[in-house]
């Protein structure tokens, strides 16, 4: 049985997903950007994937919060664990 604290981040987290991420065809044409900014979410996959910190990916891209960058990574990982467990 999973705890019930447990269940209620994955709850938040799915709902957060929501809220982080949005995509509209006005917006780089529709690319995958963070909520309220136009800094798609390319752009931390492939700092993190150049070696950058996350530090250095939000002093380069001020209007992404830190809070929306975790809840990607956590989402991004929630996926994957999911993807392993099939």
């Amino acid at each position: 049985m999973i705890p019930d604290i447990l269940s209620e981040t994955i709850v938040i987290m799915k709902n957060l997903k929501n809220k982080v991420i949005s995509s509209s065809p006005g917006i780089l044409g529709g690319t995958p950007v963070f909520a309220g900014t136009r800094v798609p979410v390319q752009n931390l996959i492939d700092c993190l994937k150049a070696g950058d910190s996350i530090d250095l990916f939000l002093y380069d891209f001020p209007t992404v919060s830190r809070e929306q960058v975790v809840a990607v990574l956590e989402a991004a990982k929630e996926e994957m664990l999911e993807i392993a467990a099939t």
